[in-house]
């Protein structure tokens, strides 16, 4: 009997590759991430920087009192059968200075707990608020007076080309002979045989790190097997509370960036605080829709080369950060033209890249600072429009825009004044000035089952001319615009997807 036939069925699996567009670090330090290369491709990092403030801080803390009192080596000579009390006599806290070297989120939190062991508390920090330190009691120093005067200093900066080995034999040799080094940072920021060297010497009397140049080190590591040095294998982020606060924070920080929404946690975006986010939220959304609108009145699109962006405020320029709403703008311009997906991080890398110069100007308003921005103006020079009445006076292709109750409008297009919510798709019409023209049109997109949503009309002059700006829900058929543009008062359209 013959065998029945086989068929092999085959299947073809075809492979999407999408961009990596978010890199989320389950703590603070981001020095194993390629920041440079994340940003070119518009990859957002994002950080978990609060969550093990505390528990890291309270390892410091741990550190500093079980070093100066030995606590692990005299742990580890009562197990091996030893009564040392002689041997390990410590050094008491109160009354010595603390040199607190990064005065971030941890540094702080240090500060805060040293001052309660009775420690005088200095810290060195370029970039510190003198108001923080000085109402947690702690007096900021010049590097020189932080290394040449404490009794103890703890390291807590991130690793990067400047603090590289900060702490070398040249600082060593600076420091008061008998100092004591805690560092819960990162292990690179130390020179870990110039901390061997200074140990032998007795410069240093002792360390306690929890951080190593490599993780692990050496079994056989000097530094490691110092009877002098104090360690643990990187734990101070390792509690309970840390480790589940750091999960919730870096998962709602991923969560939120893949959804588009503005990361304060951002490693490689603009940083700006919580608050700020939160109040310029509007203007953002406000920014890239006119970025979008500018760029699709542009014949053909492409041939931008000079963009100007006008914030009018009442603020004091010092006191608005514009860096969000530019980059937003950039990705309006870019998106619609380009298969370059624009964000927060390579926007303004996309914009130099492609030869677009955007530059900002800042128009001082009387009135009241509660309202951040009045209005925002994106001008376009040295280009032809599809739709010749956004060209304004100066021969630019202008679109001013306006937040009103949390929601974007179109205010002016060229130089007539219309108010249109950014919301759905745009059609905008030169028409003139007459009776009937909103029902003309409004009756061409009923019968085509359009929805309107907003409809705003600006002219110069009565019985002049006039441009009529129409938010539409769905975005009208070629023959339902070409109907538009057949009514014969209109002089020219154009529809705008946004």
């Amino acid at each position: 009997m013959a065998a029945p036939s086989q068929t092999t069925a085959t299947t073809t699996h075809h492979r999407v590759l999408l961009p990596l567009r978010v890199v989320g670090r389950a703590g603070v330090g981001i020095d194993n991430v390629d920041l440079a290369a994340a940003t070119e491709h518009g990859c957002l990092v994002v950080n978990a920087p609060t969550a093990n403030t505390v528990a890291a801080a309270e390892h410091g803390i741990a550190l500093l009192t079980a070093m100066s009192r030995n606590i692990a080596q005299a742990d580890a000579s009562l197990k091996a059968g030893k009564w040392q009390r002689n041997k390990y006599v410590g050094v008491s806290l109160v009354g010595k200075t603390l040199a607190i070297l990064g005065f971030g989120k941890v540094g702080s939190e240090v500060a805060r707990r040293a001052k309660g062991l009775g420690m005088h508390v200095i810290a060195h920090d370029p970039y510190a608020s003198a108001d923080r330190a000085h109402a947690i009691g702690v007096e900021l120093v010049s590097m020189e007076d932080a290394l040449t005067t404490a009794d103890f200093i703890s390291l807590h900066m991130p690793l990067t080309p400047a603090t590289n080995k900060m702490l070398n034999d040249e600082t060593f040799a600076k420091m008061k002979k008998g100092v004591r080094i805690i560092n819960v940072a990162r292990g690179g920021v130390i020179d870990e045989d110039a901390l061997v060297r200074a140990l032998d010497s007795g410069i240093v009397a002792q360390a306690a790190l929890d951080v190593f140049t490599k993780e692990p080190p050496a079994p056989d590591s000097k530094l490691v097997l110092h009877e002098n040095v104090t360690v643990t294998p990187h734990l101070g982020a390792s509690t309970v509370e840390a480790q589940e606060g750091v999960a919730i924070e870096i998962a709602e920080a991923v969560i939120g960036a893949l959804k588009g929404e503005l990361a304060a946690s951002a490693v490689n975006a603009p940083m700006v605080p919580a608050e700020v986010l939160s109040e310029l939220a509007p203007y953002v959304v406000l920014a890239e829709k006119l970025g979008r609108l500018a760029v699709q009145l542009v014949a053909g699109g492409g041939g931008i080369k000079s963009v100007k962006v006008t914030y009018a405020s009442a603020r004091a320029p010092d006191d608005l950060d514009t860096r969000l709403l530019r980059a937003m703008i950039t990705k309006g311009l870019i998106e619609p033209i380009s298969s370059v997906f624009v964000n927060l991080v390579n926007a303004d890398f996309t914009a130099k890249q492609r030869g677009v110069r955007i530059t900002e100007e800042r128009i001082l308003l009387d009135g009241s600072p509660e309202t951040p921005i009045d209005y925002i103006q994106v001008h376009i020079a040295h280009v032809e429009s599809k739709f010749p009445s956004a060209i304004s006076e100066s021969g630019e292709i202008t679109v001013e825009g306006k937040v009103k109750d949390g929601i974007p409008h179109l205010t002016k297009v060229g130089s007539f004044q219309v108010d249109v919510s950014l919301e759905g798709s745009l059609i905008l019409c030169r028409q003139v000035d007459q009776p009937g023209m909103i029902g003309a049109v409004g009756s061409v997109l009923g019968e085509e089952n359009v929805n309107v949503s907003f409809m705003s009309v600006g002219r110069i002059a009565p019985r002049k001319h006039a441009v009529m700006a129409i938010g539409v829900d769905e975005e009208p058929k070629k023959s339902t615009l070409t109907k538009i543009g057949e009514i014969p008062a209109i002089e020219e359209f154009v529809f705008l997807k946004l």
